[in-house]
């Protein structure tokens, strides 16, 4: 009965509403966020599906305040542009469609040799744009991108944001729950000049799917973007403005309590507790990166900064998909995949609730005896 309520107005469910606001106030001091995410500030927190979804918001609320809140009601009518790096998630280009935006007004941009978004690079599509005659109004840094965990580097982004007026909206949803200890806090340099901020709970920090903490730093900009009221949603505390109505933070109406699985989590491991679980499976991922540098026949693709692991067997494309089929055939592991640089590329992530030390020597263990049968077979 607690985890079936209907959540969409504080006046369907009071507790919803102010657990979700308390625990998302709780995680701006756990992640050491800028105080203006909070609550008690100009901004607040929302518990979305996903950071797909989260993504889709920042990015209606930015199209509205570059055109002062009139594409809800004519239309996108000038050449609205947004950029992210050419490793940005695919829900970005998504967003851009259900938005009206277009996906040709989608701008990737290039990225340096550790595959983060290259400022420079950047900064100068920027200004060809406004050339042509565009505008440009939204930018999205990866805290942490899909394929390798690249960090794009959000100081000097949000300098570049802040030079042409860009809503910026920064995208951890992978990696962010790292930011709980503070030695991974590295990647937050410059966010305090951020206008909205995602991460995924359910990705790393021990929550079931699903769970996307999201982040404005002006709650009436997106209230004013996808707030709307006919008769038979008002109610006194509403028109009375003293209460938060989550229906105007996402895109549905309904909403579940996705705050109180989040409230039983941190209540239960702690602060410590949570800081201890990332910093087990970095330490994981390290040791598996170790054993890569040692092998004689694979190779690190990218850097490994936290819990995901890029690599591949030097001998190959041909090998490294018949290896990944292999692993995946055995029931025993399961690999993603990727490509960097166009080059086929093998992903060990380490995030489950679970995982220890065993798993990812056997894994390990698996990963070399099936390359030799291969290579043998292939000899």
């Amino acid at each position: 009965s607690g985890l079936g309520v209907q959540g969409m107005m504080w006046a369907t469910s009071p507790a919803c509403t102010e657990i979700e606001t308390h625990v998302l106030d709780w995680v701006v001091d756990m992640l050491s966020l800028p105080e203006h995410f909070k609550s008690t500030n100009t901004g607040g927190g929302v518990i979305q599906d996903s950071a797909s979804s989260a993504t889709l918001c920042a990015l209606l609320a930015a199209r509205e305040r570059a055109t002062d809140f009139q594409s809800n009601n004519h239309g996108v009518q000038e050449q609205l542009v947004a950029y992210a790096s050419d490793q940005a998630h695919s829900s970005l280009e998504k967003a851009i469609k259900i938005a009206g935006i277009g996906s040709n007004h989608l701008s990737l941009i290039a990225v340096d040799e550790n595959f983060a978004l290259d400022p420079k690079s950047l900064r100068a599509q920027i200004e060809s744009d406004l050339r042509l005659g565009r505008k440009p109004f939204f930018v999205m840094a990866t805290l942490g991108t899909t394929s390798s965990t690249a960090i794009d580097p959000l100081e000097a982004i949000s300098k570049i944001c802040e030079d042409y007026g860009l809503w910026l909206h920064v995208d951890a949803a992978s990696v962010g729950s790292a930011a709980i200890c503070p030695e991974f806090r590295d990647m937050h340099k410059g966010i305090n000049k951020t206008d909205s901020y995602c991460f995924n709970p359910h990705k790393w920090l021990l929550t079931n799917f699903d769970c996307d903490c999201f982040f404005v730093a002006d709650r009436n900009e997106l209230t004013k973007t996808l707030g709307i009221l006919p008769e038979y949603l008002k109610n006194a505390q509403h028109v009375s403005d003293s209460v938060i109505d989550y229906r105007d933070w996402q895109i549905p109406l309904g909403r579940r309590f996705r705050a109180l699985k989040f409230w039983f989590v941190i209540r239960h491991y702690g602060v410590n507790g949570l800081r201890q679980h990332i910093r087990y499976h970095v330490e994981l991922a390290r040791k598996f990166s170790q054993w890569i540098l040692e092998s004689n026949d694979f190779e690190l693709a990218a850097p490994a900064p936290l819990n995901l692991v890029c690599f591949r067997h030097k001998g190959g494309e041909a090998i490294n998909q018949e290896l990944l089929n292999q692993l995946n055939q055995s029931g025993k592991i399961y690999l993603t995949h990727t490509r960097l640089d166009g080059q086929l590329t093998l992903r060990m992530a380490i995030g489950g609730t679970l995982t220890q030390l065993t798993h990812v020597e056997k894994a390990w263990e698996l990963i070399r005896i099936l390359s030799q049968r291969i290579i043998t077979k292939h000899a």
